[in-house]
C-alpha cells in the first residue's frame, strides 16, 4: 500500500529523519494555519497517490499565508490524473545548497532490500542510474542481521562523498534503512534529501510503500496516520472485477484463487503457482496474446472456489477463451481445478473443449484430472510441455478463433 506524502514525511519523522518544516490542510483556512506556523515562504502540494502534480499545477509557490491559502483553494478542487486531492501539504521553502537522493527498495530477485543513494537528487533515480551510473551508490544488505552504520557508509562514499559531509549523512541513512525493516516497507525514499547553507540535512519530499500483507501487523501506524481499512491504497481504484476477484477468494479458506487484476485482452486466465503467474502472463503477451486479467490460483483451492475464478474471467466482456496454467509441478490438485472450471463453463452455457484454449497444470492427482479433461475433449498439456509452449499453443488457438469468420446464416 501506498503512503500520501504527508504520510510518508511523519513516518520520516517517527525515524528520527529532520523534515522541512509544515503540515497537512483540507480546507484553504487550514492551510493559511500551517503557512502562518511556518513564518516564511511555503510551497502547496497537491495530496494524491499519482505522477504529475506539478505539470498539472498541483504544486505552487506562496510567500504570504494569504497566497498558501488562495493555491490551495484552487488545487483542492483539482483532480490529477483522474484522482481527487486528500488535502495539500504546506511545506516550508528551503534554503537549498545540494540536493541528494537516499532510498531503500525490495530487490524481488536477491530477495533482500537494496540501499541507494545518489548525489544528484531531486530527479528520477532510475534516471540518473541510466545516465549517471556513477552517481549513484548502492548496497544490499539482510532483514535479519542487525544493519551496521558501515554499511550506510560505503553506499554514501561511493559516489565520492567524504568529512563532515559524509558523517552527517551517515546517520540519515541509517535511520532510513532501519525504518524500512521496522515498518515492513517495500520502497523508502526520500528526494530530495536537502542539504541547507549550514550544512545540514533535512528531507523536502519522501515517499513510502508497505507490504500490503503488513496492515495487521502495522496496525497501530496506520492508526496514528488516519488509515482507514477500508483504504485499498492502490494507484487506482479496483474494478467491480477486481472485487468479485476478491470476493471469490475470501468465499472460503482453502487455496488461493485471488489477485485479480482486470485488463482489456480476450484471453481469460487462471494461472498460477508463486511467480508463475507472472511468468505465464509475460509468456502470453510475449507470443502476441492479449490477456483479459491477471490472477492467481493455487494451493489447493475448493472446486466451487476454482469454479468462482472460472466463471468470473470467463464472463468477463470481450473474453473469448480462457488458458489455465501452472509454470511448476505443485500439490494444487489437478482434478480439483478441471473440475472447477468445466463446471464454470457448463453453467455459463459453453463447451469446455471450445471455451478453455489450453489446461496446463503439472502436480497432485494428474492421472485423475487429464482423465477428466478427456473426458469433455479439453486439450492439456503435461510437464513435459513447457509454459512459453503452453502460453504459445493458447495465443494461437485464439487468433485462430478470432480469425474465423462466422458461419453465414
Amino acid at each position: 500500500m501506498r503512503f500520501f506524502e504527508y504520510e510518508a514525511k511523519e513516518i520520516v519523522r517517527k525515524g528520527g529523519i529532520p523534515t522541512s518544516k509544515g503540515g497537512f490542510a483540507t480546507t484553504s483556512e487550514e492551510a493559511r494555519a500551517r503557512a502562518e506556523e511556518v513564518a516564511g515562504a511555503v510551497v502547496v502540494k497537491s495530496q494524491v497517490l499519482t505522477g504529475g502534480r506539478m505539470k498539472a499545477g498541483g504544486v505552487q509557490f506562496a510567500d504570504t499565508p494569504q497566497a498558501a491559502a488562495t493555491h490551495s483553494e484552487a488545487i483542492l478542487a483539482l483532480a490529477i490524473n483522474g484522482h481527487d486531492p486528500r488535502g495539500v501539504l504546506v511545506d516550508e521553502r528551503v534554503a537549498v545548497k545540494q540536493e541528494y537522493y537516499a532510498g531503500v527498495v525490495w530487490d524481488g530477485i536477491r530477495k533482500q532490500p537494496v540501499m541507494l543513494f545518489s548525489d544528484m537528487g531531486g530527479i528520477d533515480i532510475e534516471e540518473v542510474a541510466e545516465k549517471h551510473p556513477d552517481h549513484v551508490g548502492r548496497g544490499h544488505f539482510s532483514t535479519i542481521h542487525p544493519f551496521s552504520e558501515f554499511q550506510a557508509k560505503q553506499v554514501i562514499a561511493a559516489v565520492g562523498l567524504s568529512g563532515s559531509e559524509l558523517n552527517r549523512l551517515v546517520p540519515i541513512v541509517t535511520r532510513l534503512a532501519k525504518l524500512f525493516l521496522r515498518f515492513d516497507m517495500t520502497l523508502a525514499e526520500i528526494n530530495p534529501l536537502a542539504q541547507l547553507e549550514d550544512g545540514s540535512f533535512v528531507a523536502v519530499d519522501a515517499h513510502m510503500e508497505m507490504e500490503n500483507e503488513a496492515r495487521p501487523r502495522q496496525q497501530a501506524l496506520l492508526s496514528e496516520l488516519g488509515v482507514g481499512d477500508e483504504e485499498t491504497r492502490q494507484a487506482r481504484e479496483p474494478t467491480e472485477f477486481e472485487l468479485a476477484g476478491e470476493a471469490v477468494d475470501a468465499q472460503d479458506h482453502r487455496g488461493v484463487a485471488g489477485n485479480v487484476t482486470e485488463f482489456d485482452g480476450n484471453l481469460g486466465l487462471v494461472i498460477g503457482a508463486g511467480g508463475g503467474s507472472l511468468t505465464l502472463f509475460d509468456a502470453v503477451r510475449a507470443h502476441g496474446g492479449r490477456p483479459a486479467n491477471y490472477c492467481e490460483i493455487g494451493g489447493n483451492p475448493s472446486v466451487a472456489k476454482a469454479c468462482g475464478l472460472a466463471k468470473l474471467v470467463l464472463s468477463k466482456p470481450g473474453v473469448d477463451k480462457i488458458a489455465v496454467m501452472m509454470s511448476i509441478v505443485s500439490n494444487t490438485r489437478v482434478d480439483i481445478v478441471a473440475r472447477g472450471v468445466i463446471k464454470a463453463c457448463i453453467e455459463l452455457g459453453h463447451d469446455p473443449a471450445e471455451k478453455i484454449a489450453i489446461f496446463r497444470i503439472p502436480g497432485a492427482w494428474e492421472e485423475e484430472g487429464f482423465k477428466i479433461l478427456e473426458r469433455y475433449g479439453i486439450e492439456y498439456a503435461d510437464r513435459s510441455v513447457s509454459l512459453h509452449e503452453a502460453a504459445r499453443r493458447a495465443v494461437e488457438k485464439i487468433q485462430g478463433a478470432a480469425a474465423t469468420p462466422p458461419a453465414s446464416a
